[in-house]
């Protein structure tokens, strides 16, 4: 009797990943950085002027068909923010459940900013634009929330290695630490070289789905 009675006192009080709501959530934070890429990929081969060795994919959003990439900002944040939530419901009472998902909403939020506040024209893009760029008001607004939102997203990474750990193997845990090195190498890289910086983001969205799409499962998902 008293074994019956003192039971309920183990069953955990957080909100499983498997509810249809959470797992939609969490959906939409596997799928937005390969659909962010897979849509700037897609207009950087159509657009005429643009080069991926010079041109970011930021500069896509300018242009007569630039309403394209700031839908594909404004999308990729909601999708983020969503994956944000189902992380947060996922990993609640978790180590790393609380600032993980916060900073990952921060990355998703920059995506928002990034879509208000446009990249600035240059490096021949778009078509007859000059080679060198002209930093605006704009520009810079840009500039800033890439890198409040990439360092938020190296941040989140560091805190879901805990999660990680505790799920195993340890080599995703280890490999959520060492990401972030390769991402913030990209970003300083960018000076001399657009694809480092791209390759650096792109690196942290893919790796972001993975690590969302790890952590969606129960923790016997060996």
């Amino acid at each position: 009797m008293t074994d019956t009675l003192t039971a309920p006192r183990h069953i955990s009080s957080a909100v499983p990943a498997s509810q249809p709501s959470a797992r939609w959530a969490l959906a939409g934070g596997v799928v937005a950085g390969p659909l962010f890429l897979a849509a700037g990929l897609a207009q950087g081969v159509a657009r005429d002027g643009f080069g991926f060795t010079r041109n970011a994919l930021s500069q896509l959003a300018l242009g007569e068909h630039g309403w394209v990439q700031t839908v594909s900002f404004l999308l990729t944040g909601a999708l983020l923010i969503a994956g944000a939530t189902g992380l947060r419901r996922a990993l609640r009472g978790a180590p790393g459940g609380t600032w993980g998902p916060a900073l990952v909403g921060v990355f998703g939020a920059s995506f928002w900013a990034a879509a208000a506040f446009p990249a600035d024209a240059g490096a021949g893009f778009p078509v007859g634009a000059p080679e060198t760029t002209t930093m605006s008001g704009h520009g810079a607004a840009h500039m800033a929330a890439g890198m409040i939102g990439y360092l938020a997203l190296c941040g989140a990474f560091v805190a879901l290695a805990r999660p990680l750990a505790a799920r195993g193997p340890r080599g995703w845990a280890v490999a959520s630490r060492v990401v972030p090195v390769a991402v913030l190498a990209g970003f300083m890289a960018s000076a001399t070289s657009v694809l480092a910086f791209t390759a650096g983001a792109g690196l942290g969205l893919l790796w972001l789905s993975a690590v969302t799409a790890r952590l969606a499962g129960g923790p016997e998902d060996r």
